[in-house]
């Protein structure tokens, strides 16, 4: 069952033994993981307590919240379409609910303030059709926080995002998702409902060695909020979708936009984080990107780190226990530490830029702060400090001769270069900042001018 022949053994076997001691100690019926690397699934294998059903990547389990990063994928969509904006009121595209008021953005990030859960009973155990229509998710009252104030996890909300898209789409969520997202990534294995083959959800009791079988429900109206089942395999595909993204189902600014934190972190060791339906933190000194799930009798990990091109997948049939998200990024840890990403060699551009672009390169400064000024593919600008503080920035070509900053503190600002009366150029400005060639000169461009005297001692 195996995919790990790009693998060194040695790191195949710490990837193995991590994996064991978490199904042994989590105590977990079945436990399967997937590590991800250059665009494709390149090790999977798994622990069973049945030697002879040893589950493969084609097995599914229930994802749970990992669902919600779908349906961000659709309501993203819509927004690279125009048809909705983040910053849209719910009510301007579905009506009569008690939380109309609040914005997409916030449905997105956790920050709507709406309740975590359902009113009784508790909708993961218990079937939809209990919840028959949006209105049965939410009570009269369901606003724990003012909107935007801050993160406040909401199943229900995401229940909405769903329902907003089926109004939008005029079709079910998932059978929107399989025809815009799960087909195009070949993602044949991912459904709303099991599929043979499948595990079953168990609790283990936590004194004994004994398990007890789970309720698998159809949630009806909350799928969008936890209801799928995938395979470490389809998964493996999203994750490569998520890192290098696939303009038929999302553009690159979209994908950026959802791994880029909401909210402001509440303390200055922040570890964890929320952008628009993904989840990031910090491991280490290493920054990752996904989402975890868990519904009755399974719980699920995806997460990625982008900087080492590695993605991990850890799927358990438990209800609890088994700290899948922790053990994915062990995973990614091992095999960045074995097998260090090998950097792309250098090349030059594939076409030799224009005399004037050229020229804008080398070193300017804002104020007495040097920077380096580099020029990048496609016509694009990479702004690097020279010292030991000052903003980097990215910049994109624009057809207007301008260019914009793609991330950082200049993220959507502009970059213009400014001629004088010659035709020459003066300066660069970013946003009312100005940096020109010396520290302080030429004079007249610097906002608030420069004393006449001079540098001095």
């Amino acid at each position: 069952m195996s995919t790990s022949e790009e693998l060194l053994p040695g790191t195949r076997r710490a990837l193995l033994h991590r994996l064991a001691v978490g199904q042994a100690q989590g105590r977990a019926p079945s436990l399967v993981g997937a590590v991800v690397r250059g665009g494709r699934t390149v090790w999977c294998d798994s622990r069973s307590m049945l030697d002879a059903h040893r589950p493969d990547g084609d097995v599914q389990y229930r994802i749970g919240s990992i669902t919600k990063s779908f349906v961000a994928v659709l309501v993203m969509r819509l927004v690279d379409e125009g048809v909705v904006g983040l910053d849209d009121a719910l009510e301007r595209h579905l009506p009569c609910t008690v939380a109309g008021h609040v914005t997409v953005r916030q449905l997105l990030s956790h920050t709507s303030g709406l309740a975590s859960e359902t009113p009784v009973p508790w909708w993961e155990r218990t079937p939809g059709s209990l919840r028959p229509a949006v209105a049965d998710i939410l009570s009269e009252s369901p606003a724990k926080h003012d909107p935007g104030s801050r993160f406040h996890y909401s199943n229900p909300g995401f229940a909405l995002l769903g329902a907003l898209v089926e109004r939008v789409r005029g079709a079910g969520w998932y059978e929107v998702l399989r025809a815009e997202v799960l087909a195009p990534l070949g993602m044949d294995r991912t459904t709303v409902l099991p599929e043979a083959p499948h595990a079953g959800g168990f609790a283990v009791h936590p004194w004994a060695d004994v398990m007890l079988p789970e309720p698998l429900e159809d949630t009806g109206v909350m799928g969008p909020a936890g209801q799928l089942w995938s395979t470490v395999a389809d998964l493996g595909r999203f994750a490569v979708f998520l890192t290098g993204g696939d303009e038929r189902v999302l553009s690159g600014a979209a994908l950026a936009a959802m791994r880029t934190p909401a909210t402001a972190p509440e303390n200055a060791e922040w570890t964890s984080g929320y952008g628009l339906g993904l989840q990031v933190k910090r491991d280490g000194d290493r920054s990752l990107f996904g989402h975890g799930g868990s519904m009755p009798g399974f719980v699920a990990g995806l997460w990625i780190c982008e900087a080492d091109d590695v993605a991990a997948i850890v799927l358990a049939n438990a209800t609890s226990g088994v700290p899948v998200s922790s053990l994915a990024a062990e995973l990614i840890g091992l095999v960045a530490e074995l097998e260090p990403r090998i950097p792309e060699p250098w090349r030059p551009l594939e076409t030799v830029p224009e005399p004037e672009l050229l020229a804008l390169t080398g070193p300017w400064y804002w104020g007495a702060a040097p920077f380096a000024l580099r020029l990048r593919a496609e016509r694009g600008l990479e702004l690097v400090p020279l010292g030991l503080s000052g903003r980097a920035a990215r910049f994109r070509a624009e057809p207007d001769g301008t260019w914009t900053g793609l991330d950082g503190y200049y993220a959507g600002e502009t970059l213009c270069v400014v001629r004088g009366a010659d035709g020459l150029v003066s300066h660069l400005d970013i946003g009312s900042f100005v940096l020109t060639r010396g520290p302080y000169a030429p004079g007249e461009v610097v906002p608030g001018g420069v004393d006449d005297a001079g540098w001095r001692v």
